[in-house]
């Protein structure tokens, strides 16, 4: 029987470096929105009336057979770049439920170090290359960094805090609400 060798340690060179990490990343595709501009887009999505759009994949990349299989799933993650968003503040005002300014990362505010979108959309059907969906926060254009499906049993925490939010409070938005951040 051979020895077991000793476990490689493939973190250590991320943490004794002084140096930030680089990271490069393309764009799968870009989402066809009737949101036009910033304002206009739902910070979460309206669960009443969900607008729909359409994301279309890149060609070239052999996305087609990536896309195997997802049309079993209702809900997809879609992970995106926020691409007309610039600079970035430590707190904000949040829309709902604060009469204070939060720190940044205790809320959904579009604006971040990294302009980095996480939403969860109905999948209505894949055709190609092209995804419809609904129930989207994102703006015509935005570019599209991957997409995961939804599982009900992993992404749902049943149990989750609010945090500073009031889970009682109503969840309605006016124009003026969305330009508090």
């Amino acid at each position: 029987m051979k020895p077991k060798k000793a476990p490689k340690d493939y973190t250590e060179k991320f943490h004794s470096s002084d140096e930030p990490l680089t990271i490069e990343m393309q764009p799968i595709g870009v989402v066809y929105s009737p949101f036009k501009e910033r304002f206009a887009a739902p910070r979460q999505p309206d669960l009443h009336a969900p607008a729909t759009a359409t994301i279309e994949l890149h060609r070239g990349s052999n996305f087609e057979q990536a896309l195997s299989d997802l049309d079993s799933f209702s809900h997809i993650w879609v992970i995106y770049w926020m691409h007309l968003n610039q600079g970035w503040n430590p707190t904000v005002m949040p829309p709902r439920g604060s009469e204070v300014r939060r720190g940044l990362f205790s809320t959904r505010a579009p604006h971040r170090p990294n302009s980095i979108g996480l939403s969860v959309v109905k999948l209505n059907r894949v055709h190609k290359r092209t995804l419809y969906i609904e129930g989207l926060d994102m703006l015509d254009g935005t570019p599209v960094l991957d997409i995961k499906p939804y599982l009900p049993y992993a992404d749902a925490v049943p149990d989750a805090s609010h945090g500073w939010l009031d889970p009682d409070a109503p969840f309605l938005f006016s124009a003026s609400d969305l330009k508090r951040e």
